[in-house]
């Protein structure tokens, strides 16, 4: 089993999840040019990461990926638990950070057309766009003031988030006033599956 990830990208979520699993796999850092080139357009057009290579079966789409890798090996609990109603939680908090969270941060990773050249109207929608994520963050940091994790366990959700808030620190969205998130920041660091992962890809653990 084959993971193509871009280094602290949201590939690092289900490289976590292969790690927690504790089969082999090989993960292969890309590059972005590598992405956008007619042989990896073939098993992923949309030239994007994470990609999962299972033999000739080819996967994308974080989602669908940690869902398969769950089906594959369901006592690894990725999901935090087997019950349907646990891992029902853990679902609901993987598709926050995923459909709300993560599109939100566009506008730090990736310039408005119609905002090149206007560094004032770029600042004021970056910053709009923080004031934004520090909303949907707020959510998840009302939930963690009564658990430790998003789910009974940590699962892939967390991972996520975790990954989600390692981009703040990149382009210094401050959210050191929700004190759980900052626990949970660390916590979650502190996993030995995290911590193999982060070394893998050559980040600051």
């Amino acid at each position: 089993m084959k993971l193509y990830y871009l280094k602290g990208a949201c590939s690092l979520v289900p490289h976590i999840a292969l790690e927690w699993i504790g089969q082999p796999y090989e993960a292969i850092e890309a590059t972005r040019e590598f992405i956008k080139t007619p042989e990896y357009l073939a098993l992923n057009p949309q030239g994007a990461v994470p990609l999962l290579l299972d033999g000739d079966f080819a996967l994308s789409q974080n989602v669908a990926i940690l869902s398969y890798l769950d089906d594959l090996y369901p006592d690894a609990q990725i999901f935090g638990s087997k019950t349907v109603q646990d891992k029902a939680k853990a679902m609901k908090w993987l598709a926050f950070c995923n459909a709300d969270l993560h599109k939100t941060f566009g506008a730090f990773f990736h310039q408005p057309a119609y905002a090149e050249g206007n560094e004032t109207l770029i600042q004021q929608i970056r910053q709009a766009t923080a004031e934004k994520i520090l909303t949907l963050l707020s959510i998840a940091d009302d939930h963690l003031a009564r658990h430790l994790f998003l789910g009974e366990r940590i699962s892939v959700a967390d991972a996520y988030l975790y990954t989600i808030l390692r981009w703040c620190h990149l382009i210094g969205v401050d959210y050191s006033d929700l004190r759980n998130l900052v626990a949970f920041y660390q916590r979650v660091g502190q996993n030995a599956g995290v911590q193999s992962v982060l070394k893998q890809q050559g980040l600051p653990v």
